[in-house]
């Protein structure tokens, strides 16, 4: 009897088993979570147009060619050289760009355009060297600048991209409202990937150029000063003969800031 209650006990355990394996499998799985979505890091590209202002100084340096005074019919014991001395000023220049960068690889190549205001217009000092034979008075007449108060530029760039600093050359013509000329020199940028004014980024760099015009014709032929020949008698008028181009070059350092519109 004891015997037979411990099989009907073993068969019943054994079927509940079953009927619980049989009930888990029925049982709905749950689910595995969904896996995180990742937003991918925007790459920065230098490509785009842009807009923006500088300001600098400017230094500026004269390459006005000496005059040799000779005697003549109405300057009679005329004789020595007139120099002219290189006023090196400074002065503050300022103004704004636009242009347009392409990236390839590290590579960036762009155009760009500006216009400038100059605070470089100074004075010129002028010696008379009086030469043996000389007899008389000479006085020196004065003498304004010639170097223009606005410039602008249209230049070809080519830089290396290092992420977000950008390192570049840049050259081309340079140009004010009655001459021509070239620039070249370089600088650095950096880009801060901000929302300003709806720009995709904000630039911020230092740049320096090297600017020569051609001043053709401002000083040929013009009153360089007086002569009263010796004894006395009316001051006459001394007149420059045209000798040709003399140049005027300047340097400028200026700070950029610069608004980028274009894809991050």
């Amino acid at each position: 009897m004891r015997k037979y209650i411990l099989s009907l006990l073993a068969g019943t355990a054994t079927t509940a088993l079953a009927v619980s394996a049989a009930s888990a499998a029925d049982l709905p799985v749950r689910a595995a979570p969904p896996a995180p979505m990742i937003a991918p890091v925007p790459i920065f590209t230098w490509t785009g147009f842009y807009a923006g202002v500088n300001a600098g100084w400017g230094w500026r340096e004269d390459d006005e060619e000496s005059v040799v005074l000779t005697p003549g019919p109405a300057t009679p014991g005329l004789a020595g050289t007139l120099l002219f001395q290189n006023n090196n000023e400074g002065g503050f220049t300022g103004g704004g760009q636009i242009g347009y960068n392409y990236q390839i690889g590290s590579f960036v190549v762009g155009v760009e355009t500006d216009i400038q205001w100059a605070d470089t217009d100074e004075g010129q000092n002028a010696v008379f060297l009086p030469a043996p034979g000389f007899a008389g008075t000479f006085t020196p007449g004065v003498f304004e600048s010639n170097a223009p108060e606005w410039w602008g530029s249209v230049r070809a760039r080519l830089g290396v991209a290092f992420g977000q600093v950008l390192v570049y050359g840049t050259g081309g013509l340079a140009y004010t409202e009655d001459n021509t000329g070239w620039t070249l020199g370089g600088g650095v940028e950096w880009a801060l990937p901000v929302n300003w004014f709806g720009s995709s980024a904000v630039t911020f760099g230092l740049e320096g150029l090297w600017i020569s015009f051609d001043d053709d014709d401002d000083d040929s032929n013009g009153l360089i000063g007086t002569f009263t020949p010796v004894g006395g008698g009316a001051p006459v008028d001394v007149f420059r003969p045209a000798i040709g181009n003399d140049e005027s070059e300047f340097f400028v350092a200026r700070a950029k800031l610069n608004f980028k519109f274009g894809t991050y």
